[in-house]
């Protein structure tokens, strides 16, 4: 167990961003860190998430959850250990999980965390596999998209922290096809030879819906979009009768400054009776200890591999965000302090 320092270092939104991101619009600030209040616990980060939706909340708008403030810390999943607890369901040297991520020390309400167990699994799978991301694949996927076995699925993003999961879950459940797409060549090759994936392409390489056929040449029953945009249309197109598509992330347009085009050919929704539903993963915390009991043996039994892009020290942080959009991870992007 760590001494608590008398300071901590924290991000702050200093501006909101127009476009992409610039790093001018953050501060890595020093602050004092504070003793914990009744029902409160300091928690020294050990790991902290970065992902695609925090970009969203970087925008003045009302959204499904409050946008950062500028001149605060931001915020994120995080694991770290007590160093000081004055709630009873909390000691020091427990670890918990957290939503106050972006900085090395975290004054946290003891309602608002959860205990992990290491010897269960790494800390940083809590943040990935385990975590948010994991959930959102199983419950995307299985409840969302209906998915029932023997469905052809594509995944877009297949690479990335959810679509990686969703593809070997489709998989294990018994799909009669999975294809995913990624960015490079070697995320590619990945899908295929290391996660299960039928088939895979490199959406730079050419249109996605010609792409697309060339891999599910008998379509598709279900789509799971981190991408929207050309992929989406892609999806339609190739989706059969009935097909069913859930609608988690749109990372192609989130840096765009102007509103993005929909898909062109959104009539053939009508004529195949296709079913495109939008998720919030908070929604389907009901799911949460299935998901970890059926998703924990497959990690625990080798069946489900998962990747970790790892970069270190808070102070990268954002440049470990700003990778994350750009799709240089595979996996989880994990920042370990």
């Amino acid at each position: 167990m760590s001494a608590t320092p008398a300071t901590s270092r924290e991000w702050h939104l200093v501006a909101r961003p127009h476009g992409w991101p610039k790093p001018e619009e953050f501060a890595l600030r020093e602050t004092a860190v504070a003793e914990p209040g009744e029902g409160q616990i300091l928690v020294r980060n050990i790991h902290m998430s970065v992902d695609p939706y925090m970009r969203g909340r970087m925008n003045d708008v009302r959204s499904y959850i409050p946008p950062f403030q500028l001149d605060q810390p931001m915020e994120g999943g995080a694991v770290g250990e007590v160093v000081a607890s004055r709630s009873d369901a909390f000691k020091p040297g427990d670890h918990v999980l957290h939503g106050l991520g972006w900085r090395e020390y975290a004054l946290v309400e003891g309602a608002h965390a959860v205990k992990v167990d290491p010897a269960v699994a790494p800390l940083s799978t809590y943040l990935g596999v385990l975590g948010m991301p994991g959930l959102t694949a199983y419950a995307g996927l299985l409840e969302v998209a209906s998915f029932k076995e023997g469905d052809s699925v594509f995944v877009s993003g297949a690479a990335g922290a959810v679509g990686l999961q969703v593809g070997q879950i489709a998989r294990l459940k018994g799909a009669s096809r999975v294809v995913g797409s990624a960015g490079t060549d070697e995320k590619v090759r990945a899908l295929v030879e290391e996660y299960g994936f039928d088939a895979a392409f490199n959406y730079k390489d050419g249109p996605v819906a010609e792409q697309l056929k060339q891999v599910a040449p008998e379509g598709i029953d279900v789509y799971f979009d981190n991408v929207g945009g050309e992929h989406l249309e892609a999806a339609i197109g190739a989706m059969k009768l009935h097909g069913r598509a859930t609608l988690c992330g749109a990372i192609a347009g989130y840096n765009e400054t102007e509103p993005q085009p929909g898909p062109r050919n959104m009539i053939a929704i009508i004529g195949k009776r296709l079913r495109l539903q939008g998720m919030i993963v908070r929604d389907h915390q009901a799911l949460q200890p299935q998901f970890v009991q059926e998703v924990g043996g497959w990690v625990r039994s080798g069946e489900l591999k998962y990747r970790e892009t790892v970069v270190n020290g808070v102070e990268n942080a954002l440049d470990a965000f700003l990778g994350m959009l750009r799709g240089e991870n595979t996996g989880k992007m994990i920042v370990t302090f």
